[in-house]
């Protein structure tokens, strides 16, 4: 069956679809892994996206039900540029295609992901439309355009948790997951590491998170435009100098606005698992995974109060914090590492160490 990606400057790519038939919205973007992709889809964080994998051949390993991220995928559509028709992997359950048909997700291949990922590059990530039943081009653009886009849309409420939930339950510190979109590999990163993790939406108050005695907080990561989100923050900031936290992705760019600071939106974002990131205060650089479309200003943080830790080295954007006298610090990057390198894993240990101090 045909598809047609159509973006909202009227550039049209057109493919064979390789997953669920209809038509969806999204802003698209690129990712730079390798690998990973059913890790990518299931990530949350790409609510609202249609993400274009810049290696050519994806599908090839199948899906199993050990990958998943989440319980099911929240990219809005996958693009790339050869779907493998056969997967061979001793762990794989389903085709990629399968998986993608049965979460009622499109997926469009066999169209020049190189020139769409330069054009990206060149143009910036924006609104685009992917559809397998209409082929008008100028409709598809209209369409595209008068789409919402992410900017100023509240994406969280649409990937959090309803209810609270216990992950585990054996481990030395208790720690409450603020559940912005919470990758299950944060989870499971904390459990290893003596952690009983609880788990509650992101709409929960300070004053809930507190009434469960935690040791620690983790805000996690999750989709869309931070500003979107003042509830998140007014909570993050109810919670300072209370209990050490430690915050990733999106719950790094909560804090930011916690601490005074303001966020804004990337050209083309950060999507992939080769992301050179400095530790200023070791001089050590490690390759990170990254997954978001927006960042914290430096210009606007207090540096008196705020230490900047962290510094990305392709375009010098802030990647890690924490604060001076509080035992609070964050990460733009994603230390769980599932899909990509595992440099960064260290800093589940830095957050139990900090727990230990202040138990």
């Amino acid at each position: 069956m045909k598809a047609i990606l159509a973006l909202e400057d009227g550039k049209i790519f057109k493919g064979d679809s390789f997953g669920a038939e209809g038509e969806t919205f999204g802003e698209v973007v690129f990712n730079t892994s390798m690998a990973g992709y059913q890790e990518i889809v299931t990530d949350p964080s790409y609510k609202g996206q249609i993400v274009t994998m810049t290696y050519p051949l994806i599908g090839n390993y199948g899906v199993n039900a050990e990958d998943a991220e989440s319980c099911r995928p929240f990219a809005e559509a996958l693009v790339v540029k050869e779907y493998s028709k056969v997967a061979s992997s001793w762990r794989s359950q389903k085709s990629l295609g399968d998986y993608l048909k049965e979460n009622k997700i499109l997926g469009i291949e066999d169209i020049d992901t190189r020139q769409l990922t330069l054009h990206i590059r060149e143009a910036g990530a924006m609104k685009a439309v992917l559809s397998t039943v209409d082929f008008d081009e100028a409709n598809l653009v209209r369409k595209a355009k008068k789409s919402p886009g992410l900017i100023g849309i509240d994406l969280v409420k649409d990937v959090s948790s309803q209810k609270r939930r216990v992950w585990n339950t054996e481990g030395r510190y208790k720690v409450v997951v603020l559940d912005c979109g919470v990758k299950f590999n944060i989870l499971r990163e904390l459990a290893k590491r003596d952690c009983a993790v609880t788990v509650l939406p992101a709409s929960a108050s300070a004053e809930e998170i507190l009434s469960l005695k935690p040791n620690g907080i983790l805000l996690s990561n999750g989709p869309g435009d931070p500003a979107a989100v003042p509830y998140v923050v007014e909570t993050a900031r109810d919670l300072l100098g209370k209990v050490p936290i430690f915050g990733i992705c999106l719950g790094h760019q909560m804090l930011g606005q916690a601490f005074g600071g303001k966020t804004y939106k990337l050209k083309f974002g950060h999507h992939g698992g080769n992301h050179p990131v400095k530790d200023l205060k070791t001089d050590k650089v490690a390759i990170t995974v990254q997954n978001h479309g927006f960042c914290v200003d430096i210009d606007t943080l207090n540096k008196k109060e705020i230490e900047i830790t962290h510094i990305n080295l392709n375009d010098k954007t802030l990647e890690g914090m924490r604060h001076k006298r509080l035992p609070v610090f964050s990460v733009q990057f994603h230390p769980e590492s599932s899909p990509g390198p595992h440099d960064s894993e260290y800093l589940f240990c830095n957050f139990v160490e900090m727990m230990k101090r202040h138990a």
